[in-house]
């Protein structure tokens, strides 16, 4: 038996805490629902004996891919009836990255040790998030582990499916920007110089564009440590800016209000809301800590805030969709869809189809903006390189025309 504290409301409308001792979360969830009570959250006690066993360990992360594949073949061979140590057994002895095979091997020592796989995944949080070790862990509960691991799969499958078209449509684009910046910073330094050393020579009067950007290019060529100087400056100044509370607050808030990328940023953010909720709900995750999980996973602090708020709103008795209406940051197809949810009981399911047109719109978005910096940056730096043509030609036509 366990002790479990929860909060809930009640059939008159009042929030209630109460802790109960029961054989599995599920049970006491089953139980409370069977007395009409609104479960808002649900928390297993443990002794400090308990706490001391499932201590946290540091280690690097590791990639989305390794965690797609772990969790697919666990859930087939768990699906398979093969026992949970077993499993991990075998699973350590295929896989090739040393992080995951080195946890798999500690989480195979712990579920051999008497521990849950709950508290083993839990030890090491650089690997499982809490999002993966509570779905876990209302699995285990329920006895439908093999299921929750198929879920766990999907959804990590479409974060790394929606993180790869993002990097394959910027890949482009970048490769373009750094090409193009190393060669005006080599025209600048090797070839703009010797176009001075020859005008000179000649005596040639140079317009004022010329005179510009011959200035230029001495001042990095004199100064290129200040340069150099401004820009790692900058480059920490701003991480410890975004290091801050109110500077993370300002800059999450710029992403979203950001021209053309703002709504980019606005519909990731909505679509790994609605996966990561409908996701936990659907696994029987309580719906007081699946908010919680949200919010430290949404990836934005304005958005966490109004998640954040949304948790404030239920325990007084309110719907989820009223302070996210409020927020003014979800769109009212969002909210409408939420509203919906509850009313019908259907939440996860409304949550799941919100989830699958917000990919859809990520995907339309990307391509829309990789379309549109494509051509930007060739106007960019077709007119860079116009003027540095112009400016270096005007004085050679001049030269030829005293010439003649």
């Amino acid at each position: 038996m366990s002790t479990f504290v929860y909060t809930a409301i009640d059939p008159n409308g009042k929030n209630v805490k109460g802790k109960v001792e029961a054989e599995s979360e599920q049970l006491l969830l089953s139980k409370l629902h069977e007395q009409r009570y609104h479960v808002l959250s649900v928390r297993e006690t443990k002794s400090s004996a308990a706490r001391t066993t499932v201590t946290k360990t540091t280690g690097k992360k590791v990639k989305l891919g390794a965690m797609v594949i772990f969790s697919r073949q666990l859930a087939t061979m768990i699906d398979a009836g093969i026992a949970i140590v077993r499993c991990l057994d075998i699973l350590e002895g295929q896989t090739k990255e040393p992080v995951m095979k080195a946890v798999i091997g500690q989480c195979k020592k712990d579920v051999k040790g008497g521990l849950s796989l709950t508290d083993a995944f839990s030890k090491h949080p650089n690997v499982f998030s809490r999002l993966y070790v509570n779905m876990v862990k209302a699995a285990e509960a329920g006895g439908i582990l093999d299921k929750i691991l198929e879920r766990l799969s999907g959804f990590l499958e479409k974060e790394q499916e929606i993180r790869g078209k993002i990097k394959s449509a910027m890949i482009y684009p970048i490769l373009v920007l750094v090409f193009a910046t190393i060669m005006v910073i080599v025209m600048f330094i090797v070839v703009l110089p010797k176009f001075k050393e020859i005008f000179a020579s000649m005596n040639v009067e140079m317009p004022p564009t010329t005179k510009a950007l011959f200035a230029m290019s001495d001042f990095m060529l004199g100064y290129w440590y200040i340069l150099l100087g401004l820009i790692v400056g900058g480059f920490f100044a701003f991480k410890w800016y975004k290091g801050t509370e109110r500077g993370a607050w300002n800059i999450d808030l710029f992403k979203l209000k950001a021209p053309v990328v703002g709504e980019l940023v606005q519909k990731m953010a909505i679509s790994r809301f609605s996966r990561t909720f409908a996701t936990l709900i659907a696994s029987g995750v309580p719906m007081m800590r699946s908010l919680e999980i949200v919010s430290e996973t949404a990836g934005n602090r304005v958005i966490s805030n109004a998640i954040d708020n949304a948790r404030t709103a239920i325990r007084e008795g309110q719907k989820v969709s009223v302070p996210l209406i409020q927020s003014g940051l979800f769109p009212a197809m969002v909210t409408h869809m939420i509203d919906i949810g509850e009313e019908t009981g259907r939440l996860s399911d409304m949550l799941a189809k919100v989830s699958d047109f917000y990919d859809d719109e990520v995907d339309n978005a990307v391509k829309g903006l990789t379309s549109m910096i494509e051509p930007c940056l060739i106007v960019v730096m077709g007119g860079l390189v116009g003027f540095i043509a112009i400016s270096i030609m005007a004085p050679i036509f001049k030269l030829i025309s005293s010439v003649s």
